[in-house]
Formats: structure tokens, sequence, C-alpha cells
């Protein structure tokens, strides 16, 4: 006898407002183009199931908020639970009172992007995905020929010529055919859109499907939980693509509608190299939408991302939050992950060091106050980027 799976989620269009059932490998709106955002009517999140989370284990703690069916098994490789490190001597350095950092770096794959790529494989996998395909400006391609690899299913990476070399070798190390291109990561998104469509692949792009998100929300659900549930003031987010920091905004919301953390929502920052801050200039401009970067370049290659799909959303959570965006440039970035990684031994990404550099401009710009509780996300290990 046959099992029908019920999901009791659906998609809800960011842009346009359309609405579809989840079933089957969804990518954009057909109406517009634009991202799916999952909504989850039917169920309710209560004080119990807050209690429930303590005893789970890493990211799949909160299945209550992530697009899992009952009886479903995630496609895991132990991603999530990440140190949250207070950086007392950080904070005295640089004149902060309560400085925390989430140290992304901890995952399986190095980076944050295990939270997104295992959701997405998992939904993926379920759906009848056969094999995979992704640009990458670097910790996406890892994390998806990874967790493709723990799937048994094969997976193309696009990633251009220029990536740290350390990356391209975990690339292969976990069996991903990777092709080097020159360019950035919009002509490695263009080649992979078009290797998908004669190859059936299915496209991994960042916002080009709905569960990345929801993979990224844990990122906020899970520093949540680890402050007590109790919300920081404000977050400061590396942010290339924009998933992370969506994602974390869509939690918070989730968070304070189910009563499990008092509001309000932290303030939202996003930070950018000044070689490639699109998102930076937008919010600058009171614009909706990001304007394509010419010629990006910095060497926190995750924030190398010119024209994000996800630029009018990442606007929307940094507005509703009250938050705002910040450029620094390479050498302040680079300095202060030399820096913190001396003073606390977290081995701090170049990405880590731009969120670190963007506090000190935030606070010295009266958007942050030093006595606030900030949080600061290292998106990747260092390590990584050296080699």
């Amino acid at each position: 006898m046959t099992v029908t799976t019920v999901l009791d989620w659906k998609l809800h269009c960011s842009a346009c407002g359309a609405t579809a059932d989840p079933d089957g490998l969804p990518t954009v709106c057909d109406a517009c183009a634009q991202p799916w955002l999952v909504r989850y009517p039917g169920r309710r999140f209560t004080l119990t199931d807050r209690a429930e989370v303590h005893r789970g284990h890493g990211m799949w703690r909160f299945r209550k908020f992530l697009p899992l069916a009952e009886g479903e098994e995630p496609v895991s490789l132990g991603e999530g639970d990440t140190p949250l490190l207070e950086l007392g001597r950080t904070g005295r350095h640089l004149g902060f009172s309560d400085l925390w950092l989430k140290d992304e770096g901890a995952n399986p794959t190095g980076s944050f992007k295990s939270r997104g790529m295992a959701m997405a494989v998992t939904r993926a996998v379920l759906g009848g995905a056969e094999a995979f395909v992704v640009p990458t400006a670097g910790n996406a391609g890892v994390a998806l020929a990874a967790y493709a690899a723990r799937a048994g299913k094969p997976a193309r990476v696009y990633a251009p010529a220029t990536t740290p070399p350390t990356i391209l070798s975990q690339i292969r190390w976990f069996g991903g055919d990777l092709q080097l291109l020159d360019g950035h990561i919009g002509d490695c998104g263009a080649a992979s859109l078009e290797f998908s469509q004669r190859t059936g692949a299915f496209p991994m792009n960042t916002m080009r499907e709905p569960y990345r998100i929801e993979g990224k929300k844990t990122l906020g659900l899970e520093l949540a939980r680890q402050l007590g549930w109790k919300l920081p003031d404000a977050i400061i987010y590396p942010a290339g693509g924009g998933t992370g920091l969506i994602g974390m905004w869509l939690a918070f919301r989730e968070l304070v509608a189910s009563g499990w953390a008092p509001g309000p929502p932290p303030r939202l920052y996003a930070v950018q190299s000044t070689g490639c801050a699109p998102v930076v200039r937008a919010v600058a401009e009171g614009a909706d939408r990001c304007e394509p970067w010419a010629d990006p370049w910095t060497v926190a290659s995750g924030l190398r991302v010119p024209a994000p799909l996800g630029g009018p959303l990442m606007l929307r959570a940094i507005r509703e939050t009250g938050g705002s965006a910040v450029a620094v440039s390479d050498e302040e970035l680079v300095e202060r992950a030399r820096a913190v990684s001396t003073w606390e031994g977290v081995d701090v990404s170049p990405e880590g060091g731009a969120a670190l550099a963007a506090a000190v401009a935030l606070r010295d710009a009266g958007l942050i106050d030093n006595e606030e509780r900030v949080v600061v996300f290292n998106t990747g290990a260092g390590w990584l980027y050296r080699g």
C-alpha cells in the first residue's frame, strides 16, 4: 500500500503574493520569477514545544519550524549547535561591554552553508531530485558537494577561478564535479541554470529554491535558545546572497509570534565589502532592490555577490527591524579577523572579520550603543581561505 506524505506548509511568493503547494521540486514563482517563502498555517507553537527543543540535537531540534513532514528523516551530517562565544577580551579592546560571536565555522562543512544545504538537499531528494548543480563563491559549493554525497547523488559546482584554493580542494574532496570559470558568481549562476535546463539537475542557486532559507532560519532559532530565549539588541551579519539574514528575520518573527521569545526582534545590520556593496548602496539610496555592482572584488569571497536575487527581502528585513548596512574595506576586515583570532582563539574568516569591523563602524556612527548586547556572525572557518 502506498502511503501519501502530507506536506503541511504552503509556498507564498515574496513579491506578488501568489501561493502554491510544495509538491515536487519547486524553484521560483511561476508568475513573477521571484523567491518563494514557506508558511505553516496549520502548525501551532506552544511553550511545551519550546521545552522539547532542549532534548533534540543540532538544527533538527527545531523541526517544528522546518519543512519536514511526520516520519521524514533529513539528510544530515550533524549540522547546527555551533558555539556562541562571549568576546570579553575583544569587547574590551573595541569598547563593547556585551559582545558575542556565533561561530558557524564549527559546522560539518566549515560554514553556515551546512544548514541551508542540509535542508534543501533533504527536501529535493524527497521531491525526486536525482542530481544537483550550484554556482558558488566558495562555501555553498563545499556544502552541496558534501550533502549530495551524503544523499548518494551527483553534484556539479560552478565557481570563479579566483575562489580560494583550499575551498576548491574541499569541493573536489567531497566528489563535486567542479567547473571553474573566469568571472564572478553571476557568471557561474548563468552557467548553472543552463546546465540545469540541459540535464535536469536540480538548481541549488541562492533563493531559486525555497528551502535553503528555511535551513538558515535555524541560525536565529539556535541563537535565541542559547541566550535563554532573550533576543539580542543587534545582529551584525556578513551578507552576500543574504539567505542567512533573511532566514533570521523570518525566524525572529516566528519566535515572537509564537510567544517563544519576547520582542522586539533584534535590529539586523548587513555588512559588505567596499569592493562589492549592492545592499549598502540600496539602503543609502532608499531603494527597494539592489542594482548590480560593477567589477565586484573582495578577499571575502562570500561577499562577492554583485546582484543578489534576495536583495528586496534583505532590504525589507533591515528596514523592518530598524537596522542598516555598512561597507568595510578589505584591509579592515582582514585586520579585524587576524586580531580577534589572536585575542580569542577563534578561527575567524574574512567575512567574520567584516562583521567585527562593522561593529566598530556602526558604534562610531551612533547606530549601536556599546552597552547593548551585540552578536556578530563568523559565517565560516578561516582555514578555508588559507592555503
